[in-house]
């Protein structure tokens, strides 16, 4: 199991990888995104697995509160700028989809 100070190291170090995330969805570096996405899975699977159920004296609460808070920030702003850009990639699948099926349907002009 964890200590207390690691536990409060690893929330503080996944800030820092959602601040990444945040700053490159601001910057549409989706590839970026994308492996930042993967290194903060890899804390939170981290965390499940060795983090000890107890309870955390005030200093490292406020720490693991303030830092929970940052990610939930970074996460809003984070989805604020990749839905719609998920919308649209959504809507050129669609209409792909649209476009081959008429195409079947009537033949190619």
């Amino acid at each position: 199991m964890m200590t207390n100070q690691e536990v409060v190291a690893v929330y503080e170090a996944m800030t820092v990888l959602t601040g990444q995330m945040r700053a490159a969805a601001e910057s549409n570096d989706w590839d970026r995104l994308v492996v930042l996405e993967q290194e903060c899975a890899a804390h939170v699977r981290h965390l499940k697995e060795h983090e000890a159920p107890t309870v955390l004296d005030g200093a490292n609460r406020e720490r693991k509160v303030e830092a929970i808070r940052k990610m939930l920030d970074d996460d809003r702003r984070i989805r604020d700028l990749t839905m719609p850009w998920m919308a649209k990639l959504s809507a050129l699948i669609n209409n792909s989809g649209a476009e081959r099926r008429l195409a079947r349907a009537y033949g190619s002009v």
